[in-house]
């Protein structure tokens, strides 16, 4: 057994290993928003159907000695197409199509060997079925989902931490060119089993034949699943960060139900895990309810992380229990990756264009309800299938109608107040438009995500005011009242939202934004006026800003404003030195580069600190939290001032508001395209931290 174990556990390492790098490859490359996370799992979905497909065919077509041959040619075939890097030019020149782009990219790439090693788990098993006759395979599933998760868990808090990209992705080939000699091992012993040359037959080793409802409940339920997971998945990296760290969170939870599930039929008693599953159904519709005028993620996360683990559980405790005989191994595994691949496909390409939100959510929790009753229902042995209980089943499908109101209720009465809702593949934009019956405080509103991105009154008085982040008092502002080149000054800002920043404009003025999402670039042209009001040349840059400016010659900016966010955090491919290192290219020697650093979950200061250091350019921060009036549509905001104009932040607007040196612990190291820690950051910062676990 230990041949087969070593290989099905090291193909799963492998395969859940490439995940994560594979994304941080491409994630500048499309903005850094989390639809890219959920497009690259789609494709992992996709192929780890297309691996279990193989598996099925194989092990029902072929005899054994020719799967051992054709396996181990497409393993060859897959270690001569290392490395999986992608080329540069498979960078996207603007942002439209990111989704098919991202699809083509990882076809080209990594199909092969990630196809291959996707069919590792059914493949193997049935090689180990046919070596062992008699013995149940199903435990090396579970060992599979152990080597998966300790992948996982080792991206971010091993591997991320002591390699570059690079040299990761390096690692990775020589694992796979160790993996294709484990299975040259597996099908050794295959080669020399009885029967290795007996045909391919419909094997039936006596067991009862699955039933149409149990052959979807096999789709169904693992489906459900991995909505769940890539629901929740979205809401976190929206309204926190994209980053492997917070990837891996809800993945491993998803893999150890998996691997709980599948070690033994001890693990899932219905008389545990579905008294968890209502009570969370029930507190995380609540706290969706709550949120509504609250709009954080932080009480909720906890939430979300305990629903996905429960109802994994139950999803895959369910299917489990409906486990074929062996004989039927691979059509089961096969069902459970199409369901996979089925709710992958949802959630990154059915709901965005039904869905003006993120309701797949709540269509989620709703299905898991909904599935859990009819697994329940089609059990013989269910209590209340039994004599005059049989009249208690209208019980739960009460319950189910009143959740499935609940639910819609909120997606409903979070669309009030909204003047338009665009959903598209960076997020979900919302205008809200408020205090209609008060002119001097009518105004509308863009929000993305948890985040708001630009506010503007109505009023004739007040339709030029800079407001939120960008007040005279704010960081930017105070930069902008001060900094006043002779002929006009040259600003380049990464990130449009609604075009504020516009407002500090002054004739002779350039302001060139840069900007990924096409419904930003609508909203900001058409519904807000900041860009149409403004008194300097206003120039439009769509595309990933880093990208842009790679391509564009030197623009000689007197200013660079970094205010790009993914909902609530600067995408960490713009604060890398190679990204600095393009920001100065286009800077004049005598300019600021300005960095929008306000954030509720991530202290960003010492990344840009240590960059400042690195580049040799002294950085002060402006600190505007005391100047909050977020009634009056004035939010605080931390800005950092990065120049070698020693005159300039002398000014007494710069100097009367700059705070004093903060000192960063050394283990804070400037992030860089091949290594950006995010742990580090927070691990060196105790008080921070813990303030942060406690609010999460």
């Amino acid at each position: 057994m230990f041949a087969f174990s070593l290989t099905i556990f090291w193909g799963a390492c492998l395969l859940f290993l490439v995940q994560p790098l594979i994304a941080r490859f491409i994630l500048p490359w499309f903005g850094g928003g989390p639809a890219v996370w959920t497009t690259c799992m789609l494709f992992f979905q996709l192929l780890l159907l297309g691996g279990y497909a193989y598996a099925h065919f194989s092990i029902s077509r072929l005899t054994p000695r020719r799967q051992v041959i054709t396996h181990l040619c497409l393993l060859a075939l897959a270690v001569a197409l290392l490395p999986i890097t992608p080329a540069d030019q498979w960078k996207p020149t603007d942002g439209s199509h990111a989704a098919g782009h991202i699809l083509l990219l990882l076809l080209a790439c990594l199909g092969l060997p990630y196809l291959v090693l996707s069919a590792t788990g059914p493949l193997l098993q049935a090689w180990f079925s046919k070596a062992n006759p008699g013995v149940s395979p199903y435990r090396l599933y579970a060992l599979s989902n152990v080597g998966s998760l300790l992948a996982l868990l080792a991206y971010p808090f091993v591997l991320e931490p002591q390699l570059g990209r690079q040299a990761q992705a390096n690692w990775w080939s020589v694992g796979l060119a160790l993996y294709a000699g484990l299975a040259g091992w597996c099908g050794y012993k295959v080669w020399k089993s009885a029967g290795a040359d007996a045909p391919a037959t419909a094997a039936d080793d006596g067991g009862e034949a699955p039933t149409l409802m149990r052959k979807l409940l096999w789709f169904a339920l693992p489906a459900c699943g991995v909505m769940l997971l890539l629901a929740i998945t979205n809401k976190l990296c929206q309204d926190i960060a994209v980053v492997p760290f917070l990837w891996v969170l809800p993945l491993s939870l998803y893999l150890l139900s998996f691997i709980i599930s599948f070690d033994s039929p001890r693990w899932y008693h219905r008389g545990f895990w579905l008294p968890l599953l209502v009570f969370f159904l029930v507190t995380v519709t609540y706290n969706l309810h709550a949120a509504e005028s609250h709009p954080s993620i932080t009480p909720l996360a906890t939430i979300y992380l305990s629903t996905i683990f429960v109802a994994c559980m139950v999803c895959h405790g369910e299917v489990f229990r409906l486990r074929p005989s062996a004989s039927r191994l691979t059509s089961y595994y096969l069902s459970i990756s199409a369901g996979g691949a089925f709710g992958g496909l949802f959630v990154a390409l059915v709901a965005p264009v039904i869905f003006p939100d993120y309701f797949e959510l709540h269509l989620t929790l709703f299905l898991t309800a909904a599935l859990t009753i009819i697994v329940l229902r089609q059990d013989p042995a269910a209590p209340l299938r039994k004599g005059i209980a049989n009249l208690a089943w209208v019980v739960p499908f009460l319950a189910l109608a009143g959740l499935g109101y609940a639910l819609s209720n909120i997606a409903t009465n979070s669309l009030n107040g909204a003047v338009s809702v665009t959903r598209g593949f960076y997020g979900v934009l919302k205008v809200t438009e408020t205090d209609k019956h008060d002119p001097a405080r009518h105004h509308l509103t863009l929000q993305h995500g948890a985040t708001i991105h630009g506010l503007q009154y109505l009023s004739a008085e007040r339709r030029t005011d800079p407001t939120s982040y960008y007040t005279s008092t704010s960081g930017v502002g105070r930069l902008l009242r001060t900094y006043k080149p002779t002929g006009g000054r040259r600003v380049g800002a990464v990130g449009l939202g609604s075009g504020t920043l516009a407002a500090w404009g002054r004739p002779g003025d350039t302001f060139r934004f840069y900007e990924i999402n096409d419904d930003v670039a609508r909203l900001a042209t058409s519904t807000f006026t900041y860009l149409k009001d403004s008194k300097a040349k206003t120039e439009l840059v769509m595309g990933d800003a880093r990208l842009s400016m790679e391509r564009e010659p030197d623009q000689k900016y007197d200013v660079i404003i970094l205010d790009a966010f993914s909902s609530d955090a600067i995408p960490v491919h713009l604060l890398t030195l190679e990204a600095f290192a393009h920001y100065q290219r286009h800077l004049k020697p005598d300019g600021v580069i300005v960095v929008h650093v306000s954030n509720r979950y991530l202290d960003l200061h010492p990344v840009v600190y240590r960059i400042a250091e690195k580049i040799g350019v002294p950085a002060v921060t402006i600190d505007d939290t005391d100047s909050s009036y977020e009634d009056d549509g004035f939010y605080g905001s931390d800005w950092i001032l990065m120049t070698r104009n020693a005159g300039l932040l002398q000014q007494p607007l710069l100097r009367d508001a700059t705070k004093p040196p903060v000192e960063f612990s050394a283990r804070v190291l400037p992030w860089t395209d091949e290594r950006s820690d995010l742990l580090r950051i927070l691990v060196s910062e105790p008080d921070s931290f813990l303030r942060w676990l406690q609010e999460f």
